[in-house]
Order: structure tokens, then C-alpha cells, then sequence
């Protein structure tokens, strides 16, 4: 089922290779750049290799950074010179979108430049493009709602992809992994291939760019061509790749074209990592090419944070449902904070930390509170408690709905009242939630190192949304406010601030009508001048205007490629409704305040960004969650293993898969605590079940805390 096969030459061993292995914080990436410096910048001084760079791959973009910072800062400094740094997935698009045009000629098709497709988008299309077989019942599966089955085709496709697996084997890979019992129909893994191989002819002939669409040319056409890889081993003299353990199973076939031909080739390998497992990561498919390398062992277990204090057998031990024998752990390391509700732990959780903060004189960037799921209860109340000891939390790549910001969705409360036929689309809360944050820096003269005041506060705002807006499914307007009685009790500071906000959406309407208004972009861009961007704002909600006017933009290039003469500000303001988009702010690295700051993330967040703190916070450390590690794998994720392509996957597997990926985790996350850990349990969870997960043995061998608040804080 994979398309390029490995040459005769892969059973050699390449000299000059290295495959660095070692557990978590062992030094594989020190080591690795090390050897860069000491072994592979030398060879690139010499005459030979003078024109020639490094490819050096990182797992994520964050890792990349890092990894990139390493290089530069080297002596000599030469990093950015000599090497180029990307990411396996990355570097698939970059490739793919470079050579495109050989890539059409060999498939015979006539397509245009090609253009990235954002996951939101791709599937609000291949929804369309599927539309008939949805509504008919020829895609359809058990208990799987139709947006639902869109997202779980298109990730399909893009993990067989990953895998080495062409599209046209999709189908009989999945009816021979027992999934049976969610067809509708014996026809649905060959309408699942149809459609598809429609998705991916469609994409092709539009030029349209996805991750399933960049992996499977890669993999299928790319990597095998012999003028490819020509170019490659021009081009790069040798190959560096940290982390290997959470690649997919593609970048194999790359490592291997440059071990045939001698090419100087360096890995680093967790065999307890494995983060992206479930997602795309096949670690036991690359970690087969060690064989190859010499291999530089940097130790079997973890010896660094508790993980090297303490017995990770008996910590394993503990959390079998079989052990029945007492453990005592250490209660200087180790403490439990348990309560009833949910509610009450989330309050004890954020003032213990507010007293090692305060009284025992432990930096708030020293902390992080890991979840294997964080939900805006949550989240919301431990920043509302913190910040009102003056203590700063930071929400680890935080990825929320566009529309769950007010900024956001004043702007788009904006485009109804600009644009005409767009009336249904907005309603009276709207319009006042819009007069709320649209005043909020309009009069200026706010106290300094003080958040300005709303000009226009909820009472007032609503009490104007009742008198002053005109619904219309055409034109909704705002009128005049003198249009009630007493309109003058209201204040000079709101009514000045309200004067102002329907006197700008007049003259953007006047200058709409005169085609000074081209597109909904020039609004969205005047708009974010006027009312947010010369005032001071949150990192949060900077982010997310800027995240806000990446998707308009991309949104807009989309359909003017596929309907130029048609625009799609109705479909786009549902869709943000839809809460289909996720702004991921940046700069990725905290700045400022927020570097001082408590770290919250889940399970899954944390591993992958590879951060260390000396105390710990495990929340909801009882909940079942903890199995998935924080991030659920992706639908038949594991019949695309390599070492199990198609082999049916039943419950007993799916047992093993969670219970090693808990060992995991806990070997991962107890070498990256450095002092104490504490686990915060509730007897209930948010919905009142009771929470007897996995770890329950785990807080019941440790000490508990003895809490006595001193503290007051009101939530």
C-alpha cells in the first residue's frame, strides 16, 4: 500500500549517522546540536560542501524556535546560514506547493497556482461537494452526525496520507478494521472512497491546497520522483531531525534517501514519548531506521525532576486496578487536595496557590496547573481568583472559538448594520453588547495603568438597543436618540459615545454606496482602527482581531477563486457563529507580564511544548480523562499504524493503547516537575458523576493536605 519503496542499500549502515536516545530531559537536543556543532558545520566549511545546507526538522512550531534559537546561538553563530528549520508537516506543504507544477504534469491536470485551504474551510466545502450523498444516506454512519462525519473523512484522509496509504486503499482499510458496526450500509467504505477521491480531485482541479492533499502528494508522487530527490541531495549536504518519536510515517522515506547515500543524518528519539500518537505519529515505523544509525544511549529511565526521586515501579504499580497493597508516598513531594464539588476544588487549587506565592516566596513562572481538559468554567474561574491576588495565569496556546470574544463579535454586529440584507443575522442583545465594547476607549482620558471604563454601560446599552434599533431583514439602522423620552437622563458620556459609534456607521454606509468600500475587509480594517487599535487592549483580544482579519482574508481569497462575482459575508459571519474557527495567538512565547506568569494547560499542551516548572497542579487528577491523555485520537487513527495497517482493532486494544499511554504520560510529566506535585481530586465531577478514574489510587496513596483557608476571595 506504500507507493515508494526503499532501495537495496537500506540494510547498511551509514557511518557517519547518528540516533541519539534517551528519555524525557535526558539532553538528546543538546546533544544533538552539539554534534551540529562539533561534526557537521566543519564539513560544511569545506570546498566541497560550501554551497550545501542542514535540514534540521522539530516536532512543532514552538520546538522549531527553540531549536532554531539553539543553532544561531552556536560558535561561530552561523545557524541561520547553514541550516534551514521546519516541521515534518511544514515541509510537506513548503515542497508540495514548490514543485506543483511538475506534480500536474505528471497526474495530466490543468489547475491553478496552488492556494492553502484552512481546516474550517475545507470543510465548510467538501460539505457542499458532499451535500447530495449527505441528505441521500450514502455517507452516513451509526450515531455520527453529517458535520461530524465531513471532519472525521477529511482527518481519514489525511492520516492514511501520513501513513505511506493511498487514497484508493482507504476503504478496504477501514472494513477490515471492524468498524462494521457503524455502517449503515455494505455499500459505505466504498462511498466513503468516492467521495474522497471527489474531495481530492476537486482540490487538484481548484488548486486548492489541504493537509491530507499536501501529505498524500508527498508521500504518493513527491518523494519517490528520482529528479526530487536529485534536488534534495543538492541541496542539503545532511539531515537533522529532533524528536522523531511524534513524526509521521512518511518523513521515513525521507530519512532514508539520505542514509543510502551517506548523507550525514541525525535523530533524537524518546521511546516514551510518542505525544502525537492517536493523531499522526507512527514512532515505532521511524524508529526502525535506528538500526541504521550508530545509536548513543543517554539512559533507560527518567532520573531528573521526582521521577527521579522516586520509585516509578511502585508509581506504576499503584494506579493497576489489581494492586491492592498500601503505598506511601512521600508527603514532602507529593499532596492530594480533595473535595466534594468541583467548584470547591477549582477555589482550594487557586489559593494554594495565591499562599506559595505569597508567603512561601514561589514565583508564579515556577507553576502550572496541567488538566487532561480544561473547559471555560474552569478556566474562568482560576484567572478571576488569581487576578485578584495580582497574580497573573497564561492559558497555554489557548484555542477558542473567534465568536467567544466580544470584540469579535461587535465587528461582525458592525458588518449587519453596513451591509444591507443581513437584518436576520443580528438581533437587540447584539446591538447592545456592540454599544457596550465599541465605547469602551472612545472619549479617551481613561486613568493610567487603569483598563478605560465602558462609556456605555449593560443598563444603558440595552435601554438604547429597545428605543434605537430599527430591525430590518434588509437595512437594520440605529436612530437618532432624542427619538424617546427623557433621552438626556442618560448621561453626557454615553450619549456622546453612542452619538459617535451611529454617526461613524453612517459615513461608512455613505461611503459603501459610493464604492469607497470595496470589500468587507476595508470596513473590518477602518473599523479595528477606529475603535480598538489605538488604545491599549489585552494580549487575548489583540490576538484575536488579528486572528479575525487572517480568516477574512483567507476567507475572501477562497470564494473570489471559486465565485468571483459573488460575496460571502452572510456565510461568514454564520460561520464564525458556528464557532468553527480557533484563533491561536502570537508571539508563541510569553512576553512582558506574561512571562511572569502561572501556566495553565492541558495534558496534551504541556507535553507537546515541553516546558518544566517546579511545582505541579494536576487537576481533576481523578477524572477518567486522563486515559486519553488530554486529547482524543482521531477515528481509526489506529488502523493506519504501519505495524498494523488494517488489522482489526478491538476493545482489549483499545485498553492497551490507553493504559500504555497513561504510563507515558506519568513518566513524561514527573520528569518535568522539579519539586512537589499536588493532585487535585473532587469526589464529583462538572456533571455529578463521581470520578474514580485511573489516577484515584494514585490520590488516595498520597498525603493530603491539611487546608485551612485563610483567605477570602470572592468568585
Amino acid at each position: 500500500m506504500v507507493s515508494y519503496q526503499m532501495s537495496s542499500e537500506s540494510c547498511s549502515v551509514s557511518l557517519d549517522s547518528l540516533w541519539i536516545v534517551g528519555p524525557s530531559r535526558s539532553g538528546k537536543t543538546r546533544r544533538l546540536v552539539e554534534y551540529i556543532g562539533e561534526q557537521v558545520w566543519p564539513q560544511l566549511d569545506s570546498g566541497s560542501t560550501a554551497n550545501l545546507m542542514i535540514l534540521v526538522f522539530a516536532a512543532t512550531g514552538d520546538n522549531r524556535l527553540d531549536l532554531d534559537d539553539r543553532l544561531t546561538r552556536l560558535d561561530p553563530p552561523r545557524g541561520g546560514l547553514l541550516s534551514q528549520t521546519t516541521t515534518p508537516l511544514g515541509f510537506c506543504l513548503n515542497q508540495v506547493s514548490l514543485f506543483w507544477p511538475q506534480l500536474m504534469q505528471q497526474l495530466e491536470i490543468e489547475s491553478q497556482f496552488p492556494m492553502r485551504l484552512r481546516p474550517e474551510t475545507e470543510q465548510e466545502w467538501a460539505s457542499v461537494l458532499w451535500q447530495d450523498d449527505l441528505d441521500r444516506g450514502a455517507l452516513s454512519l451509526e450515531g455520527v452526525s453529517p458535520v461530524r462525519l465531513v471532519r472525521q473523512l477529511l482527518d481519514t484522509w489525511a492520516l492514511a496520507a501520513a501513513s505511506g496509504v493511498a487514497i484508493a486503499d482507504i476503504p478496504m482499510i477501514l472494513e477490515q478494521g471492524e468498524l462494521g458496526s457503524l455502517a449503515k450500509s455494505p455499500d459505505i467504505w466504498h462511498n466513503i472512497g468516492v467521495a474522497l477521491k471527489q474531495w481530492r480531485t476537486w482540490c487538484l482541479t481548484h488548486g486548492f491546497l489541504t493537509y491530507g492533499l499536501a501529505l498524500d502528494l508527498y508521500g504518493q508522487h513527491l518523494i519517490g520522483d528520482r529528479h526530487y530527490q536529485n534536488y534534495l541531495l543538492q541541496r542539503y549536504q545532511s539531515l537533522c531531525a529532533d524528536d522523531v518519536d511524534e513524526y509521521p510515517a512518511i518523513m521515513r522515506y525521507l530519512f532514508e534517501l539520505f542514509l543510502d547515500r551517506d548523507r550525514t543524518s541525525l535523530f533524537t528519539y524518546n521511546p516514551d514519548g510518542g505525544i502525537r500518537v492517536g493523531l499522526n505519529a507512527d514512532p515505532q515505523y521511524i524508529a526502525q531506521i535506528a538500526q541504521r544509525c550508530h545509536i548513543e544511549d543517554l539512559g533507560n529511565r527518567p532520573n531528573l525532576g521526582l521521577a527521579g526521586m522516586l520509585d516509578l515501579d511502585e508509581i506504576e504499580q499503584v494506579i493497576n486496578p489489581l494492586f491492592a497493597e498500601p503505598v506511601h508516598l512521600p508527603a514532602e513531594q507529593i499532596q492530594s487536595l480533595s473535595t466534594i464539588s468541583r467548584s470547591q476544588l477549582l477555589r482550594e487549587t487557586a489559593e494554594t496557590i495565591i499562599d506559595a506565592i505569597h508567603n512561601q516566596h514561589i514565583p508564579p513562572q515556577d507553576i502550572a496547573i496541567i488538566a487532561p481538559g480544561l473547559d471555560d468554567i474552569a478556566r474562568y474561574t482560576l484567572i478571576h481568583i488569581l487576578n485578584q491576588a495580582d497574580i497573573s495565569l497564561r492559558p497555554l496556546n489557548e484555542q477558542r472559538p473567534l465568536i467567544a470574544s466580544p470584540l469579535i463579535r461587535a465587528l461582525l454586529t458592525l458588518l449587519t448594520l453596513v451591509y444591507p440584507g443581513l437584518g436576520r443575522l443580528v438581533n437587540r442583545e447584539a446591538i447592545a453588547e456592540m454599544l457596550i465594547f465599541l465605547s469602551h476607549p472612545l472619549l479617551g482620558n481613561a486613568q493610567p495603568n487603569q483598563p478605560p471604563p465602558y462609556w456605555i454601560d449593560p443598563v444603558r446599552a440595552g435601554l438604547i438597543a429597545d428605543r434605537c434599533y430599527v430591525p430590518d431583514p434588509d437595512h437594520p439602522h440605529l436612530l437618532d436618540m432624542k427619538v424617546f423620552d427623557r433621552w438626556d437622563r442618560l448621561g453626557y458620556r454615553p450619549s456622546t459615545a453612542y452619538n459617535q459609534i451611529r454617526t461613524w456607521i453612517e459615513t461608512q454606509k455613505e461611503g459603501r454606496s459610493q464604492r469607497l468600500l470595496t470589500t468587507p475587509l476595508i470596513f473590518l480594517d477602518r473599523a479595528i482602527t477606529r475603535f480598538f487599535l489605538n488604545h491599549t487592549l489585552p494580549y487575548d483580544q489583540l490576538a484575536a482581531i488579528r486572528e479575525l482579519m487572517e480568516t477574512a482574508h483567507h476567507y475572501w481569497q477562497i470564494h473570489h477563486r471559486l465565485h468571483p462575482n459573488h460575496s460571502p459575508l452572510a456565510q461568514f459571519i454564520q460561520l464564525l457563529r458556528q464557532g468553527a474557527i480557533s484563533a491561536n495567538p502570537y508571539p508563541v512565547r510569553p512576553t512582558g507580564s506574561k512571562a511572569n506568569s502561572v501556566t495553565l494547560a492541558t495534558i496534551f499542551q504541556y507535553r507537546s511544548s515541553r516546558y518544566t516548572h517546579r511545582w505541579h497542579f494536576w487537576l481533576d487528577a481523578s477524572s477518567p480523562l486522563w486515559l486519553k491523555g488530554g486529547a482524543a485520537n482521531l477515528w481509526a487513527a489506529p488502523l493506519f499504524l504501519q505495524h498494523r495497517l488494517g488489522q482489526p482493532w478491538t476493545v482489549e486494544h483499545t485498553q492497551e493503547a490507553d493504559e500504555e499511554r497513561l504510563r507515558r504520560i506519568l513518566l513524561d510529566l514527573l520528569t518535568r516537575v522539579e519539586e512537589r506535585l499536588y493532585l487535585c481530586h473532587s469526589d464529583l465531577a462538572v456533571n455529578g458523576t463521581e470520578q474514580t478514574g485511573p489516577l484515584f489510587a494514585l490520590v488516595s496513596a498520597s498525603h493530603e493536605l491539611n487546608y485551612h483557608g485563610s483567605r477570602s476571595v470572592e468568585c
